[in-house]
């Protein structure tokens, strides 16, 4: 037997099998049901939520219309996170609504609040991150932008040695797959958490905060909106697609795998969980990492998720000319609508 058709074998039973199960389970409950078996597929960390974060500030900068925190969070298990909180200098009167930002691949947190790796402020082009966590405070919102376990500062010694955009991806990967647990599940509990420091913060108002990641960033927003409910909304860059015609169908960073998840769902069943809260997808035409044909469908099948729960009007796409990158514009527009009109 050809190797491609073997794989395409396997994928095909695993889609079959998690079929058959679905047979005269209302769309209620399989959603409950489903939630709790991605939750156990994510891997078992230690349930902190709603404890204090235990916060502590490392910086303080005033920049161009809002000032730059650099803080430390207790998350679990041991670990803390350092995240960038931008402030606007100009806050909503009353709570001020929030936006957690995720970054992608490359060198961290910082590469989506305008700094270089050391910290200095950047001169040149932003790449595909395009600063967004600035352009979300200068729209408004306190940002979060978390530091994502494996880039940056969280990276193992010897990575931190190499170059700046080098990750600790596979190494931790390996370590928790081993122990029964994934670096999406971590990324995402990790999240969770900040919605817990944002939560203990007194300017912002608990009922408005939104997420909003790009590539790996768009995975652990998806993935913590679909568990957490009360992130209210939700902007999924350069990720929303099929596991099959993505993930599956080339050599993707080992953060991206999920072991058993073929057998229980696709990736726009997944995301349908965040219904009836808010859905913004960004698609690039020339996204390779996550083509947009695959895209397409992805979000025929999020669409008809969203309908049969009352909420169609909740989902919506921007397919725009360009590659596996932050748009922008219309994302932002959507999210006002969420979280200040």
């Amino acid at each position: 037997m050809e190797l491609k058709a073997y794989l395409r074998g396997l994928t095909e039973r695993a889609a079959m099998e998690r079929e058959s199960r679905k047979g005269g389970i209302d769309a209620s409950q399989r959603a409950i049901e489903l939630r709790e078996a991605f939750r156990r597929l994510l891997g078992n960390f230690q349930d902190r939520l709603g404890e204090t974060t235990s916060p502590r500030l490392l910086e303080h900068v005033q920049c161009d219309g809002y000032v730059r925190e650099r803080v430390e969070i207790d998350t679990l298990e041991g670990l803390r996170m350092a995240l960038y909180v931008l402030i606007p200098d100009r806050l909503p009167s009353g709570a001020a609504p929030a936006v957690i930002a995720c970054h992608g691949h490359g060198y961290g947190s910082r590469e989506i609040v305008g700094l270089e790796p050391d910290g200095s402020d950047r001169a040149g082009d932003p790449g595909l991150h395009k600063d967004f966590a600035v352009a979300l405070v200068k729209e408004g919102y306190v940002v979060a932008a978390p530091e994502l376990i494996g880039f940056g500062d969280r990276r193992l010694e010897e990575d931190k040695a190499a170059s700046p955009g080098r990750s600790s991806c596979t190494l931790l990967a390996a370590h928790l797959l081993m122990t029964g647990r994934t670096v999406a599940g971590l990324r995402v509990r990790e999240t969770m958490r900040v919605v817990d420091y944002l939560q203990e913060r007194p300017e912002i108002d608990p009922g408005k905060i939104g997420i909003m990641g790009i590539s790996g960033g768009g995975l652990v927003a998806g993935f913590a909106a679909a568990l957490d409910e009360r992130i209210r909304c939700a902007v999924v860059s350069g990720y929303a697609s099929l596991f099959e015609d993505s993930i599956l169908d080339r050599n993707h960073c080992l953060d991206n795998y999920i072991p058993g998840v073929l057998m229980e769902t696709e990736l726009p069943e997944l995301l349908a969980l965040i219904a009836p809260r808010g859905l913004f997808i960004e698609s690039g035409s020339e996204d390779r990492v996550f083509p947009r044909g695959p895209a397409v469908q992805a979000f025929k099948e999020l669409q008809a998720k969203y309908d049969s729960a009352g909420a169609a009007h909740a989902v919506e796409v921007d397919y725009f000319e360009g590659g596996h990158e932050i748009h922008g514009a219309p994302a932002y527009e959507w999210l006002r609508k969420q979280l200040m009109d």
